[in-house]
């Protein structure tokens, strides 16, 4: 009897989902999965064309319901993150998006992170309110108050961890049980731990969105999303939500993701390594008042940080003593390091999100929830780590001078 063993993440992200296609007399099969880059697809009868629209596991019909370069690109993604299934979309905010609207088919009530990336935060304050959709954000850092926070009608339980850009945790197996004992799905977006980082599901978690954008395709060349979670839900976003709303990742987009996926155990490992020695770094100058990274034992969640993540990530939170104008002073003044707004690039970025990513989060509840002026966020990049700190040292220097 053969015992199957469970395979390592960077066999995973090579091989998972991949077709294992027998060569042909003629020729051998492309050992990079194609790009299918067409929209739709061509039925030899109307009997097989009819059979399909019946059961459209039989084939493909239309890009927009489905394509073969994009359901390799989920069976990789179900199997890295230990899902039943995955459902790759256009953007991170059409995972979301997909995700929030497939679990709210029937409305109800949203217990959410207060902290949170701005555009989730304004699909929730803003847009499903505008539905009927209410959301209660709460400090999730403390799992009674979610509990707290539950109400009859609560459907859905929103998450991230580390969260963006406080890089504030929630106990994912604490918040999982709240979620199934009152019977709401528990989402969480994933995309700064990567299923390298965490595996949300292995925790109870229901469902997990990442913007691809970012950590899993990893050059900046894609705009991509993905949900990952039970077939029966991950069927039912297909279905309804994704396809009716559109937010249908491109067959180049998702070509181009499944390829970057490849070295993401690799570069992922990387991140992490220059991130820590950055945050120690950043620790001991004058011109910073505080560091957020989980991999810190400052992290004043760094013992939860040690029980549920397997790598701490490449995402960096510090407070420069001299405020907004420290912080415009520090971007400014930086060589190598680029001013963007993304994340998880090859590249060091580095952006002020009071004034870019959480702008349009009103004023008063960025300080209250934490989002100061002089708070600074940092991707770090796969550059040599020593020219990495050179940058941030001569442009930190110009700030405490």
């Amino acid at each position: 009897m053969t015992v199957e063993k469970k395979l390592g993440k960077s066999t995973q992200a090579i091989h998972a989902g991949e077709r294992d296609a027998s060569a042909t007399e003629k020729s051998g099969v492309p050992l990079l999965p194609p790009i299918y880059q067409n929209s739709t697809f061509r039925f030899t009868t109307a009997a097989e064309c009819a059979e399909t629209f019946r059961d459209e596991e039989s084939g493909y019909i239309y890009t927009r319901w489905g394509n073969p370069t994009q359901e390799v690109l989920e069976k990789k993604l179900a199997v890295l993150e230990a899902g039943e299934a995955a459902l790759a979309t256009a953007s991170g905010m059409g995972a979301v998006s997909t995700a929030l609207l497939t679990a709210l088919s029937d409305g109800g009530h949203v217990v959410a992170m207060e902290n949170l990336y701005s555009a989730t935060f304004q699909i929730l304050n803003e847009d499903l309110r505008r539905f009927g959709i209410e959301t209660t954000f709460v400090d999730a850092t403390e799992p009674s108050q979610i509990a707290r926070a539950i109400r009859p009608d609560t459907k859905v339980l929103y998450l991230e961890s580390p969260t963006n850009p406080l890089l504030k945790l929630t106990d994912l197996r604490t918040s999982a049980e709240i979620a199934k004992a009152h019977g709401a799905t528990s989402i969480i977006d994933n995309t700064f731990a990567t299923p390298c980082g965490q595996q949300p599901i292995a925790f109870g978690i229901d469902v997990v969105v990442h913007s691809m954008t970012k950590y899993l395709s990893g050059t900046g060349a894609v705009i991509a999303g993905a949900i990952v979670g039970q077939k029966e839900f991950i069927t039912q976003a297909k279905t309804g939500a994704l396809r009716n709303f559109g937010a249908v990742i491109s067959p180049f987009n998702a070509w181009l993701t499944l390829h970057g996926i490849t070295t993401l155990p690799l570069r992922f490992a990387q991140h992490c390594k220059n991130a820590v020695q950055v945050a120690e770094f950043l620790e001991t100058h004058r011109a910073v008042a505080w560091v957020r990274y989980p991999g810190l034992p400052s992290h004043p969640q760094h013992q939860l940080a040690q029980r549920q993540m397997e790598a701490f990530g490449g995402m960096i939170t510090l407070e420069l003593k001299g405020g907004r104008t420290a912080g415009e002073h520090l971007v400014d003044h930086l060589e190598r390091c680029a001013l963007a707004v993304s994340l998880g690039d090859v590249r060091t970025l580095i952006c002020h999100p009071a004034s870019t990513t959480h702008a349009h989060v009103p004023a008063e509840i960025r300080q209250q929830i934490g989002i100061t002026d002089g708070l600074v966020r940092i991707s770090v990049g796969l550059e040599d780590i020593e020219d990495i700190l050179a940058d941030l040292e001569q442009a930190l220097e110009t700030c405490a001078s």
